[in-house]
Order: structure tokens, then C-alpha cells, then sequence
């Protein structure tokens, strides 16, 4: 154990901190996953400063005996009804610096504040058979979901080579689409398909569940425009006014060329209409008319999500890394 590190947490982040932060985090995501663009210096400080939806961030930063920032870790404490046992983990230590004790001081800290707010799981994500999910499992995380990382390259699959049952609405739906916050007349439609996500597949996750309402659709939108990053969402709306489904894309903050898929879903009722397929195929044509600086779309799904995988494949999707879920179950004192 590294007897040279300090580790303390962070309370009000200065600029220095954060700019700390990111050349620690660059430095891991440029060894562990080359060819995943690491966060930019301002995506890594409204990250770190801005409040986030159902949740709140500790954070450490570890640095060498001659105050150079060696390590990081960030624990989001969730708090909505439903996930108040739930901890995520993020951790990040330079290359350089390995095997001398840094994470597992860093993630010693975490685990005793799990304790201090009663939390049972801690989760978090590494390369699949990578550094960090060999460090993970010697500290006890086990295994919980494999998650398929997909990239669809815009600029190498022309328009005209979408499916054509993407061209036609199935009978009885019509397309709608919005930036940034629903409108209001969507709002509480959109919130009851939010909910469709509560089935999505998660493995053995321990990760529970979350009532979405207008005001919460609300707040997410918002917590996402304050960090500076833009929200597309395109919806399947039926004859009757329900939200059958929808597919929302992130554009990070400066609209570089990768975009990242966030949620999609079919609410149950509507499922067996090739909706997910047609409201992505929406997607990925508003993205070439509104955002041609977007050349990739990233996206991820559980190993044995079949029928999105599958949607994403006929769409051009194609398997590029793997990473898996891992989860602490985290001792009662």
C-alpha cells in the first residue's frame, strides 16, 4: 500500500481540481479504451458541478508526494424512492501511478462512505477482462451485466440504405420530435413511456426502479441544458394520444462527432409494430438534416437485450467493445 498518496475529498471544486481531474481520467480512458474519446475539460467540470437528476456526487482526488494528481473517484449517492440503497461508483487512476495502492485507498474511502449513507450496493462499469475489472473483482465486485457497445457510422451508410419499413408510419402512429424539454401537451405521455424503461434488461444489477412524472421528465431535460449537452427526442405518439415509444439522442457539449444514444422504448402495448426500429431510423435521419457534424452514433446494450440488438443491427449498428457492470455488495456495520 502507497504510503506517498494523499487522498482527500472535495468539497467546492476549483478549477484547478477539476482540471486535475480530467488529466487523470484522460490519462485512463487513453490506456484502458483507445479509440473512446475521453470527456473534454468542460463536459469533466459541469460533470462535477452541476446537480444531477435523483442523486448526489462525492468525490476524491488522490495526489504523490509531490502534489501531482495521481488518482480519482466520484460515488453518485442515488436518491429518488427506489434506488435509495443504490451507490455508482466512477474510479480513475493514471497509468503511471498503478500498483502502488492508489485505487485501492481511493475506493477504500468510497466503500466507508457507502456505509456512512447506508448504501447496500455500490455498482460500476469497466472494459470487459480489462485493468479495472480484474481491480474490481480482487476488491469483490462480482459481475452483474455485459453490456455491447455498438457504433452505427453515418457517413458510411447512405440514407436511401435504410430499411423501408422505416419509411411509413405503421397504421395508427404519427411521428413527434422535440430539442432540450418535452412540450407540455407531451409531457404527461411521455412520462408513462419513461416508465416502459423499469423492464429493460440489468442482469443481476441490484438497480431498482424510478416513477417517472412530467416533472421529472422536466428536470432531466434540465439538468442535461445546464451542463451545456443538447437532447433530441423522437417519439411514437398513437391515434389516441398515449406515447407508444420514443429514442432520445445526447449531442455533448461543443456537438463533437460522436453522438450517444440514451434511452429507447416501446411501452408493452404497442410492442410488435416495429416501432423501435422506425422511430430510430426517425432518428438517424434528423440527426443528417439538423447535426451533419455527427458522423457516429454510440450506443450500448445487455448481451441479452435480443430485440434491440437486433434493431440496432438492421439498422447498421456494429459491435466494437464490451464492457461489463459489476456490482459491491457492500458489508451492513
Amino acid at each position: 500500500m502507497s504510503t506517498s498518496v494523499h487522498v482527500k475529498p472535495l468539497e467546492r471544486l476549483s478549477a484547478a481540481e477539476a482540471a486535475a481531474w480530467h488529466q487523470v481520467v484522460a490519462a485512463s480512458m487513453n490506456h484502458d479504451l483507445p479509440g473512446v474519446p475521453a470527456p473534454a475539460p468542460g463536459q469533466i467540470h459541469a460533470q462535477l458541478t452541476q446537480p444531477a437528476l435523483g442523486s448526489r456526487r462525492l468525490t476524491w482526488l488522490a495526489s504523490g508526494a509531490d502534489g501531482v494528481p495521481v488518482g480519482v473517484a466520484g460515488l453518485r449517492v442515488f436518491t429518488s424512492p427506489g434506488q435509495e440503497h443504490l451507490a455508482e461508483l466512477e474510479l480513475h487512476v493514471d497509468p503511471a501511478h498503478r500498483r502502488l495502492g492508489t485505487g485501492s485507498l481511493l475506493l477504500s474511502a468510497v466503500v466507508e462512505a457507502c456505509l456512512t449513507e447506508n448504501r447496500r450496493s455500490l455498482i460500476a462499469a469497466a472494459a470487459a477482462d480489462g485493468p479495472g475489472e480484474a481491480f474490481s473483482e480482487r476488491w469483490g465486485f462480482r459481475r452483474a451485466l455485459t453490456l455491447d457497445h455498438l457504433m452505427l457510422r453515418l457517413d458510411e451508410r447512405p440514407a436511401a440504405e435504410l430499411p423501408q419499413i422505416t419509411d411509413t408510419a405503421p397504421p395508427g402512429y404519427r411521428l413527434a420530435g422535440w430539442t432540450g424539454t418535452v412540450p407540455d401537451e407531451l409531457a404527461d405521455a411521455f412520462a408513462s413511456a419513461k416508465n416502459a424503461m423499469n423492464d429493460m434488461p440489468v442482469g443481476d444489477l441490484d438497480y431498482g426502479s424510478v416513477a417517472w412524472d412530467a416533472d421529472r421528465v422536466r428536470a432531466m431535460a434540465k439538468v442535461i441544458a445546464d451542463r451545456g449537452d443538447t437532447l433530441l427526442t423522437v417519439a411514437a405518439v398513437h391515434d389516441d394520444g398515449t406515447m407508444a415509444g420514443y429514442t432520445e439522442i445526447l449531442l455533448p457539449q461543443g456537438s463533437g462527432p460522436r453522438a450517444q444514444q440514451y434511452d429507447t422504448a416501446v411501452v408493452p402495448a404497442h410492442r410488435g409494430h416495429g416501432l423501435g426500429l422506425w422511430v430510430k431510423a426517425a432518428m438517424v435521419r434528423r440527426l443528417r438534416a439538423e447535426h451533419p457534424g455527427v458522423v457516429e452514433i454510440e450506443t450500448d446494450n445487455a448481451d441479452d437485450n435480443v430485440h434491440m440488438l437486433a434493431v440496432n443491427h438492421r439498422l447498421g449498428f456494429r459491435s466494437y467493445r464490451r464492457t461489463r457492470e459489476l456490482q459491491l455488495d457492500v458489508p451492513a456495520t
